[in-house]
């Protein structure tokens, strides 16, 4: 069984990045991402951090807005709305879930689709399902395809299932397997909490993408020998035991499944840097196509 390290991977692709902003840097151009945090979510809170420390890491220029919970809906898109205008910002990205009273669709719909790191803009996904190369992609399912494209996994012809439907990853995970070319020309099934029988769904696949968000539920009956599995699930599970009281696991049940396995990733260790190591690509990638040669 191979481990499939996303920590290492992330570390590769950040020094990619990092060469390709000093290049920028040689023109006098610095990326800039900016993250707007509205509330006051711990997990939410703990993601901005880490994007942040990245970004000062990588050289490039950081901008956090933390708005308090009460923030209106029209004053989040006035500040969406100066972050468009903004020379200095290339990336925008929201974190999601915002409070209950903000409409989160409409706020995806101001942000400007060529600083739509994230992806998730409509012009932006219709790229994707059009296969257009300047489409930015979701980054949690363009680190998967990364992990498996780095670790020599074909999917060329390969029978893949992806359990979730979600627009963050599953939907667009889905589009970028069955895209012509390398990484993609996959047969892709896509399950969820509705799929009838799903272990029987997930049995025939060479690759299994677990991104359905509930803890351990990809168990060794969902898996056949010798399959790849890509664990997206992030999901705290009360531990006594844990300095913090709970311990962080994926929807796959690891040590269950990976004896089974030809190659699975860890969680945590293993999609999660790489979430982070793809937004900045996609930011520097929005700073060169605004500051063409």
């Amino acid at each position: 069984m191979k481990l499939l390290d996303g920590k290492a991977l992330a570390a590769e692709v950040e020094q990619e990045t990092r060469l390709r902003i000093t290049s920028l840097q040689k023109r006098g151009i610095t990326p800039g991402l900016a993250v707007v945090l509205v509330g006051e979510n711990p997990a939410s809170q703990a993601y901005v951090r880490n994007k942040d420390r990245t970004c000062a890491t990588l050289g490039m220029l950081s901008r956090k807005k933390e708005l308090p919970s009460s923030t209106t809906q029209e004053e989040l898109l006035r500040l969406v709305a100066e972050l468009n205008e903004d020379p200095s910002i290339h990336g925008i990205l929201v974190q999601s879930p915002p409070p209950p009273h903000i409409d989160e669709h409409a706020v995806t719909l101001a942000i400007d689709p060529r600083k739509d790191v994230d992806g998730f803009h409509p012009v932006n996904v219709a790229k994707l399902a059009m296969e257009d190369p300047t489409a930015f992609v979701p980054c949690t399912p363009l680190g998967c395809q990364r992990i498996l494209m780095s670790a020599g996994i074909g999917t060329s012809g390969a029978e893949i299932v992806v359990v979730g439907r979600s627009l963050i990853v599953g939907k667009p995970m889905a589009l970028l397997l069955m895209a012509k070319g390398q990484g993609g020309d996959a047969t892709v099934t896509v399950a969820h909490s509705r799929t009838r029988d799903l272990a029987a769904v997930t049995r025939r696949a060479d690759v299994i993408v677990a991104a359905i968000g509930r803890p351990h539920a990809i168990g060794p009956e969902h898996v056949r020998d010798g399959a790849v599995v890509i664990d997206v699930g992030i999901n705290r599970v009360a531990d006594a035991s844990a300095k913090n009281g709970y311990r962080l696991v994926g929807d796959v049940d690891f040590d269950a499944v990976a004896p089974k396995c030809s190659a699975i990733t860890p969680v945590p260790g293993g999609v999660g840097p790489m979430t982070i190591a793809m937004l900045m690509a996609n930011t520097v990638t929005a700073c060169e196509r605004l500051n063409p040669l």
